[in-house]
């Protein structure tokens, strides 16, 4: 099956790997090596890449090796050409690298947010709010935050709570027994253990909870 030029454009971009850069690099590495081993090369003798090799009076020069010379200057030509090359492969290589990345850095953003999105969604309602929090407080031990919204409250849930004397006759039974309290914060589901108990403040939790109005 002939492939299109897109989808052909989307393999090779899939295709391209960091280990692929750095061979290139390397190669492009090699290369320069070989091109100053040429221009030593010249050096030795004496000339640069455009001296003449003809003496005064037009014949070859005798005091340098023409061969050595004309070999060194051919080879940088044609090695600069190749740099030239394998620079572009390199940028290209990068450019398809970068595209590729951002890419699945877009796609893994896009299902993150959909992912919390899906997870808000299942949420149940909350039902109550925490608006205070005594530091020392077995509230407070417990992990309970101001701003937190209660889903579940010991046995009291979104599904049976009517008001907050449900919540005071849980911890009235409960007292030194510890109950599981759901809450969501920050848009995420956190669960702790409360223990009502004395304390040198006033009730048994050292916290506010206030009813959410619908």
């Amino acid at each position: 099956m002939k492939m299109t030029e897109e989808t052909h454009k989307n393999a090779e971009t899939s295709e391209i790997t960091m280990e692929d850069v750095q061979n290139l690099i390397k190669k492009k590495d090699e290369i320069e090596e070989q091109i100053k081993a040429y221009y030593d090369v010249l050096e030795d003798q004496g000339v640069g890449v455009a001296d003449p090799l003809v003496d005064a009076e037009g014949y070859p020069r005798a005091d340098v090796n023409l061969y050595q010379i004309r070999t060194a200057r051919h080879s940088i030509s044609c090695l600069q050409n190749d740099h030239k090359a394998i620079m572009e492969e390199i940028e290209e290589a990068l450019h398809k690298l970068h595209a590729r990345e951002k890419a699945k850095r877009e796609e893994d953003e896009a299902g993150a947010r959909e992912e919390a999105m899906e997870h808000q969604d299942t949420l149940p309602l909350p039902f109550a709010q925490v608006d205070a929090v005594t530091q020392g407080s077995p509230a407070s031990g417990a992990g309970l935050r101001v701003g937190d919204e209660v889903i579940e409250f010991g046995s009291v849930n979104t599904g049976n709570f009517q008001n907050l004397q449900n919540i005071a006759s849980v911890v009235q039974h409960s007292e030194g027994k510890p109950l599981r309290v759901t809450v969501i914060r920050d848009g995420q589901k956190a669960q702790m253990s409360l223990t009502p108990q004395r304390w040198s403040g006033r009730g048994l939790l050292g916290c506010n909870i206030v009813p959410i109005q619908r």
